[in-house]
């Protein structure tokens, strides 16, 4: 007997949602009802045809027109999209989760907030870097609750970047460092990001850097690991690289992400931590629905 599933919407056939696609496929509980773009010659588009999936070039309207077709929608468009489409979602009554750094909905960081998250309607998953880093920061003012800055750089390869990305990056790096503030209560921080050219593509890596006096690094050593841990049960090739250390009055860690390589190859860690993040919400919030 087939188990049911709870069927998922996504907008946006670019990395980001070709990505999603696949893992919302490979998903116990979840399904995609329509996967949905404005061109249709996308290559998302016809891989999604490739794979059976019911697909549009109506972008949202495919939604409005057939308010039945998901209860859960990914919207993998970009920022300014979303602001017109929170609306209209909220209308329909559709859960939606929010790939884009519009800040319109509730930051989400799974192993921070996934409880509080599943009762709002919008959920915002901040960005790559923000799923990346936020948690060690947490870790960080969890030991050091004095600290007063932080200072993150996420270095990701250039094709890992799609057109969305690259129009979003003022966006990107205030909804991280917004988003890194909100969780962590740290009162500055900054967020730098770099598309990284090299060949062949590099790994996803992000370091950290935090003026902290004094750091106890074996009480902080030992937080990151439980942390990690967790991070690992939906992000497998989450890991720390480096640190922490402590010299010239700074702490620093280093981590990386390795992706599943279903869509893009494993160097597009950032697409991976995001979209696993968001498949984490998803599937939480479609168990809840069909018990």
């Amino acid at each position: 007997m087939q188990k049911i599933k709870i069927k998922v919407g996504i907008i946006g056939t670019g990395n980001i949602g070709c990505d999603l696609l696949v893992k919302v496929q490979r998903s116990k509980v979840l399904e995609c009802g329509i996967f949905a773009g404005q061109n249709p010659n996308s290559e998302g588009i016809k891989m999604a045809r490739s794979m059976g999936v019911n697909t549009s070039y109506k972008s949202i309207n495919s939604i409005v027109d057939n308010p039945e077709i998901c209860d859960i929608v990914f919207d993998a468009t970009s920022a300014q999209a979303h602001l017109i489409h929170a609306p209209i979602l909220k209308k329909l009554n559709k859960f939606t989760i929010d790939m884009t750094p519009s800040r319109v909905g509730k930051m989400c960081v799974p192993i921070l907030n996934l409880e509080e998250c599943l009762n709002s309607q919008n959920v915002n998953m901040v960005t790559c870097g923000g799923q990346d880093t936020v948690p060690v920061i947490w870790a960080i003012m969890k030991i050091h609750p004095q600290t007063k800055y932080v200072e993150i750089v996420s270095s990701i390869a250039s094709k890992s970047a799609g057109i969305a990305t690259r129009e979003n990056i003022d966006e990107y790096t205030q909804t991280t460092s917004e988003g890194i503030k909100a969780f962590t209560k740290v009162p500055n921080a900054k967020a730098i990001i770099i598309l990284n050219p090299s060949e062949p593509p590099i790994v996803m890596h992000n370091t950290i850097y935090a003026k902290v006096d004094k750091p106890n690094i074996a009480k902080l050593s030992g937080e990151l690991k439980r942390i990690v841990a967790k991070i690992r049960q939906y992000v497998p090739g989450f890991r720390i690289i480096a640190g922490p250390v402590f010299e010239n009055n700074r702490l620093t860690v280093i981590n990386e992400v390795r992706g599943l390589g279903d869509f893009l190859p494993v160097w597009a860690g950032n697409l991976d931590i995001i979209n696993c993040a968001a498949v984490r919400v998803a599937e939480e919030y479609a168990r809840r629905k069909l018990l």
